[in-house]
Formats: structure tokens, C-alpha cells, sequence
């Protein structure tokens, strides 16, 4: 469930008329619904209810508008972080430094040490050379950084390749058959004290089977892992947990994830974490866009809107679905090819699709935008980055800044030899 809805014949965002938002912020623009976003975490949480011990860390990257932290973190939750970056705005946003996991493949030695003198939770390893590298710098700071190792099971999450991130030639991760010998040359190094495992086998999965082949994976290891003596407090099992993109489509509940985490996870005796993302934020956003104009077609005409692939760039690299609806609907349907501006073949929301009839002027939105959004938003073309706006009942803010063309230019600097 979120909190767009027809109201009076027209799209809202909470109580608040879309089209208002158009008028006084332009488009295309980001609209958060904080209703939607409290709900969601609420209701993960809610499903985990069977899991006693247990961490919540919002995976950043999904949506790291400052906002949308500050409400999260209002509802306990840490974060999960994979740059400098997004530790800064986890930590700004309010988010207990012990609260935050850094993960990701490629932590320099800066944001390592960035992270340990602000004192996070912990550490996701992601090879043997970056334990090193921890358990050093740590130590020559006077600290233990509290770490586990993310181990890659070699399990097909069943989604799109380049959201996959758990199979074996996949760069996140150390090979399962190879993870008990480097957790135990690492956990005899000074600087560094590992506590367990974690794993993560990609994103916007919509069946439980992937997950609880890598979570049997996991579970078995741990038993080897104390088989050998370590002792281990901490799981982490990641995020993933697909979302409806489609109306028809109908992946795993929050419930029903948590009742396999449950199950599974039962005689682990550890602390499990999780890092969910798009299950929190992807339904909670839209891209609030206006049609440019309507160009004849072969078949079908062409719907051209002054959102593009700078703006929402998930068609482009995975070839994605999101809804596309019309502010003001008036009842009737059109078979278009809905496009952006951007001078690249690329820059197609979607071909042949059945939506509300629209014409120059009328604004739409592209649905279920709240995640990997904005947050991957460019100037390409030389284009400004987008507008985003959080709705709160009857009101709303803008909650990041449109930055121009002109703005984007003036960082730019032309040397006196030109």
C-alpha cells in the first residue's frame, strides 16, 4: 500500500494534489510520500517479528535524500552504507554511528579510517586484502574494528545480471569454499575482531527460494565456523526483497520473508541483520513528470515528457517497469512509446504500453520511483538533476534543491592557457 491516490478525480501524494506541486516546484520532480515510507518500515520490521534478536540498517544507496534518512531513522532505524558519502549522510541525518554497517568492495584507506574514528558498528568485508587493510589501519589508531566476512554462496538470485551480486563471477564477496580459511587468517590479526558472516545475493528478487538456498548455505557455515572455534554473534543476511513494479506482480511479503528468516535462522543463535532498501523506499516515491508534446509514430505514437534517463535511469540500464499514469485521468487509454528528451535511443521509459490517454501539457507520473531514483540521477545532455519533494499530510517541502545547468557550469573552470 502507498499514499498516492485519486482524490477528486486527480492524483495526490497524501492530501496533497500533485498537480500543485508541479505548479510551484516545476517537473520533472521526485515526490517522497512520508506516510508510505513510515508504513513500509513498519510494516518490514513487523514481519521480522519472529526474529528475537535483530539489527535494521536502510540500505542508503536505494534513496539517500537526507529526508527520507531523518524519517527513518525517527522509526530506529540504522543504516548500511557503501562510501564515505553515505556515512556522512547517515551520520547527518541522525543515525547512531553504532547503528551504521559499511559495505561495498572498494573502501579506500581514507574512508576506512574516516569510519572507524567515527566509531561505526561495524564492517562488511568483502576480500582478505580489505581485512588486512582494516585490521592495519585499525591498529595503528589503537582500535578493533568489529567486522564479518560477506561470504558469496554461488546462488542465482533468479534477477536481472547486473542486479545480481551473489553468483560465483560476481566482484561482491569471498567464494563460500574459500571463506573458512580467510575468516581464520583474519581473525588472528591484531586491529580487527570478527564476529560472523554476511551475505547478499542481489536485488528486487520475487521468489523466497533463492534466499533460502543461500541462507542454508550461510547456516551451515556458521556451524563449521564454530566447529573450528570462532565464536560468532552477528549474521548478516543483506536485503533484496523485490517489489511490485507491475500491478499484476506479486512478490514475497515483508511476513513472508520473516517467517523464512525465522525458520532458517532459528538455532543460529546470533544477532541477523538486514539492509533492505527498495522494499522500503520504492513504493513511497513517484516521478512527477509533464508531457512535452505527442509525436506521430509508426504504430504507435511517440509520448514525449520532459522526464529522461538523466533523471529516472532504471529503464535505460535494466529495462525496467514503472507504471506510467496520468495526473488527471479522464478515463480513456492510449497505446504509446513513452520517451524523454535525452538525445540517446536509450532514453524510452517504455514501448507499446497501454496508459491513460495524455497530450502536450498534462502531467503523469512514473510509479514505484522512491528507490534507485534520484540517487542516480546525472546532468547529462547538460541538464539540470532533479527536484525532490517530501509530502507530510497536507503539506510538503522540497527536500533537495533543483541545480540548474547554469549552476552545474559555474563549478566549472576554463585555465588561463585556453
Amino acid at each position: 500500500m502507498d499514499h498516492f491516490s485519486l482524490i477528486g478525480g486527480q492524483l495526490h501524494a497524501e492530501q496533497v494534489p500533485l498537480a500543485r506541486i508541479a505548479d510551484e516546484v516545476g517537473s520533472p520532480v521526485y515526490v517522497y510520500s512520508r506516510a508510505t515510507l513510515e508504513r513500509h518500515a513498519d510494516v518490514f520490521r513487523e514481519g521480522l517479528a519472529g526474529v528475537p534478536r535483530k539489527h535494521l540498517a536502510f540500505a542508503v544507496k536505494s534513496n539517500p535524500n537526507l529526508a527520507v534518512l531523518k524519517v527513518l531513522a525517527k522509526r530506529g532505524y540504522g543504516a548500511d552504507v557503501v562510501s564515505g558519502g553515505e556515512l556522512d549522510r547517515a551520520l547527518a541525518a541522525g543515525m547512531a554511528p553504532a547503528d551504521i554497517v559499511f559495505s561495498g568492495v572498494g573502501k579506500t584507506a581514507d574512508e576506512i579510517r574516516h569510519a572507524l574514528a567515527t566509531g561505526i558498528g561495524q564492517f562488511n568485508i568483502e576480500s582478505e586484502e580489505e581485512g588486512e587493510m582494516l585490521a592495519a589501519i585499525a591498529d595503528s589508531m589503537g582500535l578493533t574494528a568489529a567486522a564479518v566476512l560477506r561470504i558469496n554462496p554461488d546462488v542465482d538470485a533468479g534477477t536481472h545480471a547486473k542486479i545480481s551480486t551473489g553468483k560465483a563471477d560476481n566482484k561482491f564477496g569471498v567464494g563460500l569454499h574459500v571463506g573458512p580459511g580467510i575468516y581464520g587468517r583474519l581473525s588472528q590479526l591484531p586491529g580487527i575482531g570478527l564476529r560472523g558472516v554476511a551475505v547478499h545475493i542481489g536485488s528486487q528478487l520475487l521468489s523466497l527460494d533463492p534466499l533460502e538456498a543461500a541462507f542454508g548455505k550461510i547456516g551451515q557455515l556458521v556451524a563449521d565456523l564454530r566447529g573450528s572455534g570462532h565464536i560468532i554473534t552477528h549474521v548478516d543476511l543483506g536485503g533484496g526483497l523485490g517489489v511490485p513494479y507491475q500491478a499484476d506482480s506479486n512478490p514475497p511479503s515483508p511476513a513472508e520473508y520473516g517467517a523464512l528468516v525465522a525458520r532458517v535462522t532459528r538455532d543460529w543463535d546470533a544477532t541477523i541483520q538486514f539492509e533492505p532498501g527498495r522494499v522500503i523506499a520504492g513504493n513511497a516515491g513517484v516521478l512527477l513528470t509533464r508531457v512535452i508534446r505527442v509525436k506521430p509514430g509508426i504504430k504507435h505514437p511517440f509520448v514525449v515528457v520532459d522526464a529522461a534517463m538523466n533523471d529516472l535511469a532504471r529503464p535505460a540500464l535494466y529495462d525496467a517497469w514503472h507504471d506510467f499514469e496520468a495526473v488527471v485521468p479522464d478515463g480513456t487509454r492510449m497505446t504509446a512509446n513513452i520517451v524523454g528528451p535525452v538525445c540517446e535511443s536509450g532514453d524510452t521509459f517504455a514501448m507499446n504500453r497501454d496508459i491513460d490517454t495524455v497530450a502536450a501539457g498534462d502531467l503523469a507520473v512514473f510509479r514505484t520511483a522512491g528507490a534507485y531514483g534520484a540517487t542516480m540521477a546525472s546532468s547529462y545532455n547538460s541538464r539540470g538533476i532533479v527536484a525532490e519533494v517530501l509530502v507530510d499530510g497536507d503539506r510538503f517541502a522540497v527536500v533537495a534543491n533543483r541545480i540548474t545547468p547554469a549552476e552545474i557550469m559555474a563549478a566549472e573552470q576554463v585555465p588561463d592557457w585556453l
